[in-house]
């Protein structure tokens, strides 16, 4: 093994540690309210709307609504973690020692994915485990499931984190989630299917990446779905492998980094 690889992996666990340190240490505020957040969903639309609703391709709506809020958590953590974390570190100044160290741009950027992973899935697991207390989890493709919820957590960091480069103040951090990420996550199959929306609303959620994302997991849990599976395969490894790239060529030039 060669000192190269060794040094690299020490400075990705670093990254990552440093990651991971920092969402424990303010868990009131990264894992308590999004779970809050969950449980007032299941309440609310699981079990005083769903209780009025038909049957979702035979289940009940309670079981349909689990995948769609667990996805949605996964994606506002993954993606609000690096983008505060990452524009943070511009604010304070310690990305430039990162940019002038001998890290490669790979490094700085899968540590920082990472950690907006574990913050996003450990969200998903919190919410699978909530949503046991309202209705029998079902596990129809495991496989489907961790993949899809890796990829998704992945995408959605990756997107975090060019905001992140572009963000001038803190307030720029706020307007990608606000004004393009809610809509786009109620507007995403979460809390139905697009098979009941009219035209020209089912088009346009075709274009909708998280659409494709949440019926992929669904999938993973219920054994149903609005969407080819393959295709929401492509669509999510299309988007990580574009966001990757970007992402990197962006650290590599230093854009938006360097003062």
């Amino acid at each position: 093994m060669s000192s190269t690889f060794t040094n690299n992996m020490v400075a990705l666990k670093t990254v990552v540690r440093r990651e991971i340190m920092r969402i424990v240490r303010i868990w009131s505020q990264t894992l308590i309210p999004p779970a809050i957040t969950a449980s007032l969903y299941f309440i609310i639309f699981g079990t005083v709307v769903g209780s009025h609703l038909p049957p979702e391709h035979g289940y009940k709506y309670m079981a349909y609504l689990v995948p769609g809020l667990v996805m949605m958590q996964i994606i506002t953590n993954s993606y609000s973690n690096l983008t505060s974390s990452f524009f943070g570190a511009k604010f304070q100044r310690f990305v430039e020692e990162m940019l002038v160290s001998p890290m490669p741009s790979w490094v700085i950027l899968s540590g920082y994915i990472i950690g907006a992973m574990a913050r996003g899935l450990t969200l998903g697991v919190i919410v699978l485990l909530i949503s046991m207390l309202f209705t029998p989890l079902h596990m129809a493709h495991p496989l489907i499931i961790l993949t899809t919820a890796m990829l998704t957590s992945m995408v959605f960091a990756l997107a975090g984190f060019v905001n992140a480069v572009f963000a001038k103040k803190f307030d720029d951090i706020a307007i990608v989630p606000s004004f393009v990420l809610t809509p786009l996550t109620y507007l995403g199959g979460v809390f139905y299917s697009i098979n009941q929306l009219g035209e020209p609303w089912h088009s346009i959620s075709l274009v909708n990446p998280i659409l494709y994302m949440v019926n992929a997991f669904r999938y993973g849990m219920l054994g149903i779905t609005d969407i080819p599976i393959w295709i929401a395969y492509a669509v999510m490894v299309a988007f990580a492998v574009l966001l990757g790239g970007f992402g990197l060529w962006l650290l590599h030039r230093g854009i938006g980094m360097r003062s």
